[in-house]
């Protein structure tokens, strides 16, 4: 079970000699974007490899293999986020592929953090254990920024040389992207009740909310 909680930039002068339409282009590359169909309307994020490359090409292997086609959004906290991508219609957990490398810090210091509106990997308590979950944020969660989440690290890890315990904290969690379109239904699902579901005491939507399908967008 996937909880979130249990809790090479181009240089100026180069850019300035591409001429406008590559440099167009070259924007649209860098930033894809996905529609997720969901039962309540469709969603569209915009992806940013150059923050969270890792994190991007991970969620685009899922999209483009199907992966997340008749998910779920199974976990719904009015004012907190919505998390989805990896139960079926069952509450079934599917089988992932391998994690990835957390990338909190890195995705912060290119600008691209746990606020309203941005799509993050969830994960279990070990930092590095992101596999096809995410979740959409309803809030600005600075409290899941790697900068908070080093900020908050027990006083035993706020040494040079911590003891190997401390290696799971001052991560935090990856945000990847963000809505650019239909943050409403985002805000729509925070409406359904919730209740207990599967193996979930509480938060799962008691009239399903499934993510139909991805598709990434082609650029015209």
């Amino acid at each position: 079970m996937k909880k979130i909680i249990r809790f090479i930039a181009v240089g100026a002068t180069a850019l300035t000699l591409l001429p406008a339409h590559a440099q167009t282009v070259a924007s649209a590359v860098d930033k894809p974007r996905v529609e997720m169909k969901t039962s309540l309307g469709s969603i569209v994020i915009e992806l940013d490899p150059v923050a969270a490359p890792k994190s991007v090409a991970n969620f685009l292997e899922y999209v483009k293999s199907g992966f997340y086609d008749g998910t779920v959004y199974h976990r719904v906290i009015k004012g907190f986020m919505a998390q989805g991508g990896g139960f079926d219609k069952t509450l079934k957990q599917k089988e992932t592929r391998a994690p990835i490398m957390n990338e909190g810090e890195a995705a912060e210091k290119a600008g691209l953090k746990n606020d309203r509106g941005t799509i993050s990997m969830a994960r279990t308590g070990d930092p590095h254990s992101a596999t096809a979950q995410f979740y959409i944020n309803y809030k600005d969660n600075t409290m899941l920024d790697a900068s908070s989440a080093k900020n908050n690290m027990p006083p035993p890890c706020k040494v040079e040389n911590p003891p190997a315990q401390c290696k799971q904290y001052g991560w935090g969690y990856t945000a990847f992207g963000r809505v650019v379109q239909g943050m409403d239904i985002v805000d729509k699902m925070a409406e359904v009740p919730t209740g207990a579901g599967g193996m979930f005491p509480s938060d799962v939507p008691q009239t399903q909310i499934v993510i139909e399908k991805v598709t990434l967008l082609t650029k015209k």
